[in-house]
């Protein structure tokens, strides 16, 4: 790393029009485009910082609360990296633990753990209607706690996965595919397709797809969303992506062929998820907690994903991308076959060729974060990092 890098990073960041500071990121269509390439600016800086071996703690004390509402691996260590770069202590909020469970208002906790919180993380991906919901509640509650001076600082809350949008997910999968074709311009016109793959568990959230559709259409990328048919995803973010594209000058396109969508396609992402209509049913039953319906509802979805088990990534099928050499990504875990399971979303011949790069691919989530964390907590973030860099405290002693 050269500090010019830097410096002409910070410099860009200060260029850009941003209204981030004391907000939140819940949803990205909700951000502008100076917003969306703030944050990826200050991913690269904070990436660039770190493998310079240069501290990026802009905070001397402080608290990042983490709310996981359903179970994860890398999104919930990229947030304890990103608070780490940054240096706030983490704590997980158990609720199980809390007295959520005796009832305690989303208002109340919101504000009882923000004291000295400068971020809340959340993960609320299992009630379809709920998620983002609840992430706006929390928002509320503690934008009131900060104005009505109950808290002296306004934590910014980061959605860490909702039932609409994947945001960090999304932003990293962005940043993967800059670094990998060279920069931003280089993904205008380059073909995406966003395809359901087989897997042979039914429940997984709709918010990956939907964060990519959504995102990878504002910045003139040809996108294909593919499923089988009933395996909708929410109406609304077909249209965002539809408006995006619009308006980016790129496409969308939506198909019920997976040979169509990776035909000449320079990235396919292959991935399960639930039907629409299915999480819709769903919510309904965990709310009511009718366990019985529950499992007969999963029995059904098994058996009609079954009926799909050729939508899976092969070599034959990448044959049909560009050149038989599309670049092949994933969120993470893959349902691999004949590795995690017996049938599943992609071959392992063609997992095993493309894994280092899905590795890749999740690196970047921590700096996401962590530069999502910065636009919201800072004003001026540009100046901070050009102060990190005069600085050069070593992260580590050499």
């Amino acid at each position: 790393m050269s500090s010019s890098t830097v410096h002409a990073l910070a410099e860009k960041l200060g260029s850009l029009k941003t209204a981030m500071h004391n907000k939140d990121f819940l949803l990205s269509w909700d951000r502008t485009q100076d917003e969306l390439l703030a944050v990826l600016t200050a991913a690269e800086a904070l990436h660039e910082l770190y493998k310079a071996n240069i501290s990026t703690r802009v905070f001397t004390s402080g608290l990042a609360v983490s709310n996981f509402r359903d179970q994860s691996t890398r999104t919930r260590f990229s947030f304890a990296s990103a608070t780490a770069l940054l240096g706030l202590s983490l704590q997980e909020l158990d609720e199980g633990k809390s007295q959520i469970a005796h009832g305690e208002t989303v208002r109340e906790t919101a504000n009882m753990i923000s004291f000295a919180a400068e971020a809340i993380g959340i993960r609320d991906d299992i009630f379809l209607g709920e998620g983002h919901k609840y992430m706006t509640e929390v928002a509320a509650a503690v934008d009131e706690g900060f104005h009505e001076g109950v808290l002296p600082q306004r934590p910014a809350v980061i959605n860490l996965q909702c039932d609409l949008d994947h945001p960090t997910q999304a932003m990293a999968d962005l940043m993967h595919l800059i670094k990998t074709f060279g920069s931003l311009e280089n993904l205008r016109g380059k073909k995406l397709a966003m395809t359901w793959a087989y897997s042979p568990s039914y429940g997984k959230p709709l918010s990956v797809p939907q964060g990519v559709i959504t995102l990878m259409t504002r910045f003139g990328m040809n996108v294909v969303l593919a499923n089988p048919e009933g395996y909708d995803l929410v109406p609304e973010t077909l249209k965002i992506s539809e408006k995006h594209a619009k308006e980016s000058g790129g496409t969308f396109k939506h198909t019920n062929s997976m040979e169509d969508a990776f035909k000449d396609a320079d990235i396919v992402y292959p991935k399960s998820w639930a039907p629409f209509a299915v999480m819709e049913e769903r919510t309904k039953i965990l709310r009511a907690k009718e366990n019985d319906k529950l499992a007969a509802l999963e029995k059904q979805c098994l058996a009609n994903n079954a009926r799909f088990k050729n939508w899976e990534t092969t070599e034959k099928m990448m044959q049909l991308t560009k050149a038989g050499k599309a670049l092949y990504m994933h969120c993470l875990p893959a349902d691999i076959t004949g590795v995690s399971c017996k049938e599943g979303e992609v071959a392992a011949s063609v997992f095993e060729r493309y894994r280092l790069a899905t590795y890749r691919e999740a690196s970047w989530k921590p700096f996401v974060v962590a530069a999502m964390i910065l636009l919201c907590r800072f004003e001026k973030p540009n100046r901070i990092l050009s102060m990190l860099l005069d600085k050069s405290t070593q992260r580590r002693l050499a």
